[in-house]
């Protein structure tokens, strides 16, 4: 077992029985933290019995046990079951990852992309993310039901985290959810309704944590079994969020943002005002900020073409109303400023 002797840091602990990808991971990782590494399920639980790290780095197939019957172990007990894990895995097929999730796992890290900024800014969400929730925790306990059980600091950290498996979408969820803001607001939803808006807004794709790494950072054209999986995103973002009851609205416009006004949408064809009210609104917000961001596929588009984008598609794919709302706040953004920023 061996740690670098920086008690002050969050403690990390990496296991993996590979000696390269620990001692690689334990480079990126002593920037920020303290860093232990253990070469087995075995040794990974032995250790937690003494000391309790701030996150967990798991290798998914290892000798022995294996890694998600580390995790099972970890869940199984009060002392361990609250360490944020995440997975270290070659392995990029879309029902380990979603069944991993299911089992407690917080996310995935693919070892054939570590990238150094993106796995400390991955360490941090998830920790940021586990921090928020125990404060919440106590919160719930001082004041039961007198809690305010989701935060803008929760679903940041959650949209971040979902942005950064692909470098191209970095800040996507951020954007989609201030012009859905925008767009209620000019609907004339309260302050409260705004916000939610805001939170869906954040969280709308959070069910692309499930679909392969190899797909989202593709830039060529996907095969069709690739596109069903991508497809398929909606249906998982609905089924993380669905526990989620004091906001109704986070389910609903994660599993139904890609229906069209016309009914050619997913997953559902629904048609018109079937689509709820929300996804309506997310559906514009998401198109227009694939369009007025840079993509592993395009560029940004100029303004003209996007608004006659948003325009021919008014009753087809989009509300038109909502769409109306949208070409408004495109017509008076005269310096073209509500695009991404390239240099953010």
């Amino acid at each position: 077992m061996e740690n670098s002797n920086q008690e002050s840091k969050a403690e990390i602990l990496v296991v993996d029985d590979a000696s390269m990808i620990r001692s690689h991971l334990k480079r990126i990782l002593e920037r920020q933290y303290t860093v232990y590494t253990a070469e087995s399920g075995e040794e990974c639980l032995s250790f937690v019995e003494s000391k309790i790290p701030a996150m967990i780095l798991l290798d998914m197939h290892m000798k022995g046990i294996d890694g998600l019957e580390t995790l099972h172990q970890l869940k199984a007990k009060e002392e361990t079951n609250l360490i944020p894990v995440i997975f270290l895995t070659a392995d990029e097929h879309a029902e380990t990852e979603v069944k991993c999730l299911h089992d407690g796992a917080m996310d995935f890290i693919s070892k054939d992309h570590l990238v150094p900024e993106i796995v400390l800014q991955r360490v941090k969400n998830s920790i940021d993310l586990t921090n928020l929730q125990k404060k919440m925790q106590e919160e719930v306990n001082k004041q039961t039901l007198q809690v305010k059980v989701l935060t803008r600091e929760i679903t940041e950290a959650l949209s971040k985290t979902i942005d950064a498996k692909d470098h191209y979408t970095r800040g996507h969820s951020a954007r989609v959810a201030k012009y859905a803001k925008e767009i209620a607001r000019r609907m004339g939803k309260s302050p409260k309704e705004q916000e939610e808006i805001y939170y869906v807004g954040l969280l709308h794709d959070i069910g692309k944590i499930a679909v392969s790494g190899s797909i989202i950072r593709k830039n060529a054209q996907l095969t069709e079994d690739e596109f069903r999986e991508v497809q398929d995103h909606p249906e998982k973002g609905y089924e993380i969020l669905k526990t989620i009851t004091v906001l109704p609205s986070l389910p609903r416009g994660a599993k139904y943002h890609h229906e069209h006004f016309d009914g050619s949408g997913y997953p559902k064809g629904l048609k018109g005002y079937e689509i709820p009210e929300v996804a309506r609104i997310i559906a514009v917000a998401d198109v227009y900020d694939a369009m007025t961001s840079k993509r592993s596929y395009s560029e940004i588009r100029p303004q003209a073409e996007v608004r006659a984008e948003i325009e021919r598609c008014k009753g087809s794919y989009f509300d038109p109303a909502i769409a109306d709302i949208m070409l408004a706040m495109i017509d008076e953004d005269k310096d073209y400023s509500m695009k991404e920023e390239l240099d953010e």
